[in-house]
């Protein structure tokens, strides 16, 4: 199966059994080679999603092959060869407003007025501009904005649209809206999978309940869903857990993150993940992607480590607060600018002149201590 064509580079997609294989022919094949060969290497122990004759999804992260959007991520591969810095991803904080009060909220403390309709939809055209073929929509509580299909909607074809949630507000009504809207796959946190500890974990008695009912019509709308869990100290006995959970609600995918002492949780640098841990999550994931059953796992810790992608922020993603600041990620509260006065493009070229984020990508910055005594101010806990 062809699942990407530029002028000068063919890739085909070859499947046997659920594994993947690319292959690419023409003039830019050499280039594109040590990429195919980085992407082969991870996919040869992954399961994808779904794979036919048609179309291959493998993850929600992933744009469908074949799809502009694949197109896009392929190129944006070759380009970080090259050293051209392209934000694969572009998140979008859309809302301060969450029924939620979780303990490891990441939002930073900041003031200031949440961006209008139009504005948003600026910065979605300047991201796609920009080469993104990621755009994510979280805040806050995205659900709660009535005009999110409308933004979903400003997302082309150059890109899939994903968005994160609690499950509160996503109704079988606005599951469907989205899904009218293109919205590609919807994230629904989890932080245990035992519904006591997640509540107290969110701080609101029933939230376990709406991520559940968030997950139901997310399915029955046909959007790709994940279940998205933030690994912590707290919760890393409860992985497999997690894993069935999401496997009995028919998700396709479980995606692990890593918790980061910021926001609220600046207080507890102690609290997370040891590198026994991280190990774990690797160990993990590897071994539910290496059997055909189950939903897909995607462990960031390993994917995003220095012996696989590296770090993304600043470098392969951006993040745009709820008030317009630019930020590297979304767990890293250093602003670069503001979309209200300046174009994203020109936050991320100078995004790029920073002496930090112009450094071989390696694991979460945020863990660095040289880092963070270089940045005090991300200390300061949420008020």
């Amino acid at each position: 199966m062809q699942v990407a064509e530029k002028p000068l580079l063919k890739i085909e997609a070859e499947t046997e059994g659920d594994r993947i294989a690319f292959r690419a022919t023409g003039t830019l094949s050499r280039v594109a080679g040590p990429v195919i060969r980085k992407i082969n290497e991870t996919f040869e122990n992954e399961k994808p999603i779904s794979s036919g004759p048609d179309q291959i999804i493998f993850s929600t992260w992933i744009p469908p092959a074949p799809s502009p959007a694949f197109d896009r991520m392929i190129s944006s591969q070759v380009a970080a060869l090259t050293r051209r810095r392209v934000p694969d991803q572009t998140s979008i904080a859309i809302i301060r407003a969450c029924p939620n009060d979780c303990l490891h909220c990441s939002a930073p403390s900041r003031k200031g007025e949440v961006l209008g309709s139009e504005e948003i939809k600026r910065v979605i055209g300047e991201a796609l501009d920009l080469g993104s073929y990621l755009i994510s929509f979280d805040g806050g509580e995205p659900m709660l904005r009535h005009d999110l299909p409308e933004l979903v909607a400003e997302v082309d074809e150059r890109a899939i649209s994903t968005s994160f949630s609690s499950g509160y507000g996503l109704t079988e009504e606005r599951a469907e809206s989205l899904k009218r809207s293109g919205l590609y796959a919807v994230r629904i946190s989890i932080d245990s999978p035992d519904p006591q500890k997640h509540d107290r974990f969110r701080g609101r008695e029933g939230a376990f309940s709406d991520a559940l009912s968030g997950v139901k019509n997310a399915l029955a709308a046909g959007l790709m869903t994940d279940l998205f869990m933030v690994a912590s100290p707290i919760n890393i006995d409860q992985l497999e857990d997690a894993y069935n959970l999401a496997a009995e609600l028919g998700a396709h995918e479980l995606s692990l993150y890593e918790i980061v002492a910021v926001g609220r949780w600046s207080s507890h640098f102690d609290e997370v993940l040891s590198k026994g841990d991280v190990d774990r999550l690797r160990r993990f994931h590897q071994e539910k992607n290496r059997s055909a059953e189950g939903p897909r796992v995607s462990a960031f810790p390993y994917l995003l480590g220095p012996e696989m992608f590296g770090c993304f922020a600043g470098r392969r993603w951006i993040h745009v607060d709820a008030s317009g600041d630019v930020l590297p990620c979304a767990y890293m509260p250093i602003s670069f600018g503001n979309v209200r006065e300046k174009s994203l493009q020109e936050i991320w070229r100078e995004m790029g002149r920073d002496r930090w984020l112009r450094r071989k990508a390696g694991g979460c910055m945020m863990k660095d201590p040289d880092f963070r005594r270089a940045h005090p101010f991300i200390f300061e806990p949420e008020g």
